[in-house]
């Protein structure tokens, strides 16, 4: 289990239950840290996922607050729309645990237009001429390759993934991250993988999958 989930959890339940409200200081990183047994990395990674969902807002300085608009966005969370509502972070860390498991299917299942086809979307990625043209192919790879495991489940899935990645939480934060040379790193990490797919090689496969989200991570999320 992600050792932040019962710090988010905590967090959430005194937000909900109105124990804390708009304007209300949260304790310190290093409060919580000794609280909850973790370490003030692990403490800065939640509210980086409770400030990607406009929960609380951070002043340097001065501290850590409830956002305004935090009641609203709590009650939009009973709605259960997983695009509006997954964060930048649990995105990543869906991805992490969803991208190299199919790799299997895809090696054993992609056909020669499904290679056509991811040979296009790095074509097209490395084309684009702005971070969102790019983005979008980024992702239309991704979603190809996940086609190319021929399984309908896996396919859906992955268009719900594309989706979160068109809301704005996530653009603002690539647009922002997206250097020149990291978006050059990018395209390399995708033509290695897209070889490696044409190649049946499941292992190599695996491993750029892996090394290729753990970069964009990093770069995106700072962790």
């Amino acid at each position: 289990m992600d050792i932040s989930f019962p710090l988010r959890d905590a967090i959430l339940e005194n937000l909900q239950s109105g124990k804390w409200s708009a304007g209300d200081r949260l304790p310190t990183e290093r409060e919580l840290s000794e609280q909850f047994k973790i370490s003030r990395t692990t403490v800065r990674k939640v509210f980086q996922d409770l400030k990607d969902r406009g929960l609380i807002s951070q002043t340097v300085g001065s501290g850590t607050y409830v956002t305004e608009q935090a009641a609203s966005t709590l009650m939009s969370l009973a709605t259960g729309d997983p695009v509006r509502l997954t964060s930048p972070a649990e995105l990543m860390e869906a991805r992490l645990a969803l991208e190299p498991a199919i790799i299997d299917m895809v090696v054993g299942n992609a056909t020669a237009a499904d290679f056509d086809r991811m040979e296009a979307c790095c074509a097209k990625a490395e084309a684009a001429g702005t971070v969102e043209e790019f983005e979008h192919w980024d992702g239309m790879l991704h979603e190809v390759i996940a086609d190319a495991a021929h399984n309908s489940f896996v396919t859906n899935v992955f268009k719900l993934m594309n989706q979160i990645r068109a809301q704005g939480e996530w653009g603002m934060l690539k647009k922002r991250s997206v250097t020149p040379e990291r978006r050059v790193a990018y395209q390399n990490e995708h033509r290695l993988l897209v070889s490696a797919l044409k190649d049946r090689d499941l292992a190599r496969a695996r491993d750029l999958t892996v090394k290729h989200l753990l970069n964009v991570r990093r770069n995106l999320l700072n962790f």
